[in-house]
């Protein structure tokens, strides 16, 4: 530490401001310019940012928030799911963005991220199961759904008429003489 050191000594002029900075000032540089740190606010809130992460957007400087909930972020990223910003990571499935969090089947809430899913016409996301479960056709002899046996992620049906059986209800139900 130097101690010939001057309170007055004059080290440039403020990008803010454009006064003065001198020794007595408490001063910050950022973006290789020289800033009073009074003076280095974000431009929609005018908090102080010496010290704090911050955003530059066609020469303006933002707060984080200001940054991403705004207006001036570049390109949000809106979830599908809850219809908030995504600040980190994005879940991008059958051309929707989500927080990874917030992917997950609308009927047990377990999560989808890196599992297999289904889409139903109104794009809600299911886990297999469950899509099976809810939108499984129902066979025209028995009224059950038609599902996938175990282990597997494909029903197997007949449909006749428009209408679908189970291959077992299929060969009872229909008079092949």
């Amino acid at each position: 530490m130097d101690t010939t050191y001057s309170s007055n000594q004059d080290f440039g002029s403020c990008t803010g401001c454009c006064k003065a900075v001198c020794g007595r000032d408490r001063a910050c540089r950022a973006m290789g310019h020289l800033f009073h740190e009074v003076c280095f606010t974000c431009s929609v809130c005018s908090k102080k940012l010496s010290g704090k992460p911050f955003y530059t957007v066609s020469g303006r400087i933002y707060c984080e928030d200001d940054f991403l909930y705004s207006g001036v972020h570049p390109s949000p990223e809106v979830c599908h799911s809850c219809g908030n910003l995504i600040t980190d990571m994005v879940l991008q499935a059958h051309g929707k963005s989500y927080h990874p969090s917030c992917f997950c089947c609308v009927v047990c809430r377990q999560s989808l991220e890196g599992q297999p899913f289904s889409v139903d016409s109104d794009s809600r996301v299911y886990c297999v199961s469950d899509y099976h479960k809810v939108r499984a056709p129902v066979c025209a002899a028995c009224r059950e759904p038609i599902l996938p046996t175990e282990g597997s992620t494909e029903s197997i049906r007949v449909v006749s008429c428009d209408r679908s059986y189970h291959v077992e209800c299929y060969s009872s139900e229909v008079d092949l003489i």
